[in-house]
């Protein structure tokens, strides 16, 4: 332990705020957009393509953002990464001034968005392990589970009042400067072992170093399989609430604002508690009551939208447990290493969330979206 880590809380929460609040204001505009596209267009088409442009390239050049951010400074990638999207969002802001925004342009702002965080999240989950001690990571974790849990319920909700008061260019400019908040991200210390190889030869080092390790290597698969079948259900909570429960849009927010509390519970839970001594064992939990609640809640009746509230919130719930896997990965790799590792993880997920997303669609519309939510939870459960 480096005199660096003794004082890492301060530090580590310094960064934890910044970051905060940085993607407070990105989810209030991410929100807006779709808020934007919708009252435009009218066209799920349109939200599908943006949705897509918001995945797409953190799947296809994560391998090559990890390797990057693993022969520079993290700080460094962040504060960059961030300003990118801030730059990107105060193009559209000067833009929507002179001309109504065309629909292009919007893609191609979310579009270079997501290449700023195919940089950003790797380098963010990679510096965790040179701040803070090996032995705090998965209450780190816990804390990080929180933060999301507490921007999820957030930003939806300021994004609707904003967009109600605020014209999207005011919005972006909020968004700007949460972006340039995250300037006070302290200097964690400089990972050990950067390597002078060439670019590709990291890459294939990064994945090679990950594959050394069976057990990590198989959790890689398993959470991609995971993927597949939790990301319909989280995009279709509002057709099953609204189609199948025969609700409103405010019986679509109750469920998605239980699932959201429920994760805000398991991550101050985690944070306290640290989870179980056997990480893996929480992480099987985490999965296995998801795969349950999901499974349940197709095959509950129309008239039971109040089971529906309560297991969203299990779902919630039990879902940060199954962020204990990067600890476990910043645990057991080399620090010089996490950033290839953790964009491979992001990389291969991000191109099984659109397929689940697909199969769902094609799916869903056939056999009816609770059967699916069946078919899924079953599908969870087996993993």
């Amino acid at each position: 332990m480096t005199t660096e880590t003794k004082f890492w809380k301060k530090k580590y929460f310094t960064m934890l705020a910044g970051q905060s609040v940085s993607l407070i204001t990105s989810g209030i505009l991410q929100m807006s957009i779709i808020f934007y596209l919708t009252a435009k267009t009218n066209s799920a088409m349109v939200l599908s393509i943006a949705t897509l442009m918001g995945f797409l390239p953190q799947a296809v050049i994560g391998p090559f953002a990890g390797t990057f951010v693993d022969r520079h400074s993290r700080k460094g990638v962040m504060i960059g990464a961030d300003l990118m999207i801030a730059a990107t969002g105060g193009f559209l802001a000067v833009v929507s001034v002179f001309m109504e925004l065309p629909i292009w342009l919007i893609m191609l702002v979310l579009f270079v968005r997501s290449i700023g965080n195919a940089f950003h999240s790797p380098a963010s989950s990679a510096v965790t392990p040179l701040m803070v001690p090996q032995d705090q990571l998965t209450k780190c974790a816990g804390y990080n589970q929180t933060m999301q849990a507490a921007v999820s319920l957030i930003s939806p909700a300021a994004a609707a009042f904003l967009y109600s008061v605020w014209s999207l260019s005011t919005i972006i400019l909020l968004d700007i400067i949460g972006a340039v908040l995250v300037l006070s991200i302290p200097n964690p210390p400089i990972c050990p072992g950067e390597s002078q190889n060439s670019f590709f030869r990291d890459m294939k080092e990064g994945y090679f170093e990950l594959k050394k390790n069976k057990g990590l290597f198989a959790l890689l698969w398993i959470g991609t399989a995971y993927m597949f079948f939790f990301m319909p259900i989280s995009a279709l909570y509002p057709l099953m609430s609204m189609g199948y429960f025969r609700g409103t849009p405010t019986h679509a927010s109750i469920a998605e604002i239980a699932f959201a509390g429920g994760m805000l519970a398991g991550g101050i839970l985690l944070s306290v508690w640290g989870g179980f001594k056997n990480r893996i064992f929480s992480i099987g939990l985490s999965v296995l009551v998801m795969g349950v609640s999901i499974a349940i809640s197709g095959l509950l009746p129309t008239n039971a939208f109040f089971i529906f509230v309560i297991c969203c919130t299990v779902m919630g719930l039990t879902s940060p447990f199954y962020g204990v896997q990067n600890a476990l990965f910043q645990e057991q790799l080399p620090p010089e290493y996490l950033g290839r590792v953790f964009s491979l993880l992001g990389s291969v997920m991000s191109f099984a969330m659109p397929l689940g997303l697909l199969c769902s669609g094609i799916f869903a519309e056939r056999i009816g979206v609770e059967k699916w939510f069946l078919l899924c939870g079953i599908g969870i459960i087996a993993v």
